[in-house]
């Protein structure tokens, strides 16, 4: 189970989608630095690539953001911020859940021994 193409595919998961909520937190932080660049996280296709090799693990990039700047060269917008925030929540507690059905499974199968 642990070594599973799906275990390390939720594992990998989590762990980038973390580091997307970390990466948000720090845009948030600089939206009124001068010069500031927000900064991207990109990983769904290096795991869909994982997946469909059969390893499931995958790492995650992180870019600069190629939205317009503002005058003081800082580009980080509030607003797709806070919606990639909402939607980066949604997808680690989907993948919490369903890391958490296999261990439910794991132990249901445990009991009956």
């Amino acid at each position: 189970m642990f070594g599973s193409v799906s275990f390390d595919a939720m594992s990998s998961a989590l762990d980038s989608l973390s580091l997307r909520q970390r990466v948000i937190a720090d845009n948030i932080a600089n939206v009124q630095t001068p010069g500031y660049q927000a900064k991207r996280v990109q990983f769904e296709d290096a795991l869909k690539s994982a997946v469909a090799d059969g390893s499931g693990r995958a790492r995650a990039n992180i870019g600069v953001s190629l939205e317009p700047t503002r005058e003081d060269g800082n580009n980080v917008n509030l607003d797709t911020e806070t919606i990639s925030n909402i939607d980066t929540g949604l997808r680690y507690q989907l993948a919490t859940r369903a890391i958490d059905g296999k261990f439910a499974a794991l132990r249901t199968a445990m009991k009956s021994l």
